[in-house]
């Protein structure tokens, strides 16, 4: 080998290692550092105010950002893909999660992987289109996914991500906070991963109580559980510093566990129980408090090969846990078959006593 050649291959490595270099020092200066408490805007709010003794339905949703559809898979759970198929299925997914909230006749809607202007969903503002289709809701939307480039899988990556959670609802809030969740990955994996959160919505009560909405999306891929558990060892902290005060509090969305009360057993497979997917905790479950889950239907699919009828895995990882003083009066999981998202909606009727 030539020394010219020698010189042209270490120019080209020397170009790859700053140009990597540069990559990664960008990331990490514009690296999305939330703070603990965030005060969020409510747009459009309702009048109406909830009142004691009175039925009102709830739906949590993760809508996988318009673009986990049946026939698609994810890298992360050990498929190839990380966008939407295309911008057209996007606009059929979106639409198709509308019309069903629509019919669901909910007063309250908790939804997850909602993305504002994001490469894996074709720069759709999912959060004007849902916003928009429900005018008479008030709508909050809370950050939790903010990273200018994801450059994984190698061949088609993610590229640019701006997603988070959405609350809609027909009652009037008061207060709206983010909540920065515990837990973060090594750099510089963290840099392109989410920055999980939960979104506190606070609706006053026509018995001078407060109700408080906790719309959650917890990690999936952490090694171990281990950030999952720090992230509920947050919660249980923040539900009995609420709970003390007598109020009454509803945690719903994807909890990314196998939830009490249900088993995958219960849904044919072919697969084997997934490694991202961790049981409850036995020691978690705060005095008195109940999970409103429907244990008939599976919530999510694994995404390592597009859906099968009895080849996926299925569990139930989306429902509420709600406080003593909130009587479940039904719960229906919605069984899509995963037409338009990797997760099918739960929605559940409670009254406040």
């Amino acid at each position: 080998m030539s020394s010219t050649t020698i010189k042209i291959i270490g120019f080209a490595l020397l170009a790859a290692v700053l140009i990597f270099g540069g990559f990664l020092l960008y990331i990490t200066i514009t690296d999305y550092k939330p703070k603990e408490i965030t005060p969020l805007t409510v747009n459009h709010n309702q009048e109406q105010m909830m009142k004691q003794g009175e039925p009102f339905a709830i739906t949590t949703f993760n809508i996988g950002y318009a673009g986990l559809d049946k026939d698609q898979d994810f890298f992360m759970d050990g498929g190839t893909k990380s966008r939407s198929s295309s911008e057209e299925q996007t606009k059929v997914n979106l639409e198709a999660i509308a019309s069903l909230l629509a019919t669901s006749g909910s007063d309250l809607f908790m939804l997850q992987e909602v993305d504002i202007d994001s490469s894996r969903s074709n720069h759709i503002d999912e959060v004007s289109f849902l916003s928009n289709t429900f005018s008479d809701y008030s709508n909050v939307f809370a950050t939790n996914y903010k990273v200018p480039w994801v450059p994984i899988p190698v061949l088609d990556p993610m590229g640019s991500v701006n997603s988070g959670l959405l609350t809609l609802s027909k009652f009037s809030s008061i207060s709206n906070i983010r909540y920065d969740l515990p837990g973060k990955e090594s750099w510089p994996r963290q840099l392109f991963e989410l920055d999980r959160a939960f979104m506190e919505s606070r609706f006053p009560v026509d018995n001078g109580k407060e109700l408080i909405l906790i719309n959650l999306h917890l990690s999936a891929f952490d090694q171990g559980g281990t950030i999952r558990k720090q992230q509920l060892e947050y919660l249980s902290t923040y539900i009995q510093r609420e709970n003390d005060k007598g109020n009454y509090l509803i945690l719903g969305g994807d909890w990314n566990h196998s939830l009490p009360g249900t088993t995958p057993e219960a849904f044919e497979t072919t697969q084997v129980w997934p490694e991202w997917l961790q049981q409850f905790p036995e020691d978690f479950k705060p005095e008195g408090f109940q999970w409103a889950v429907d244990a008939t239907v599976p919530s999510v699919r694994t995404l390592d090969v597009a859906y099968s009828e009895g080849v996926n895995f299925r569990a139930v990882i989306d429902g509420f846990l709600v406080s003593p003083n909130i009587t479940i009066s039904g719960v229906q999981g919605h069984d899509l078959s995963f037409e338009h998202s990797d997760h099918n909606p739960v929605t559940a009727t409670l009254i406040l006593k």
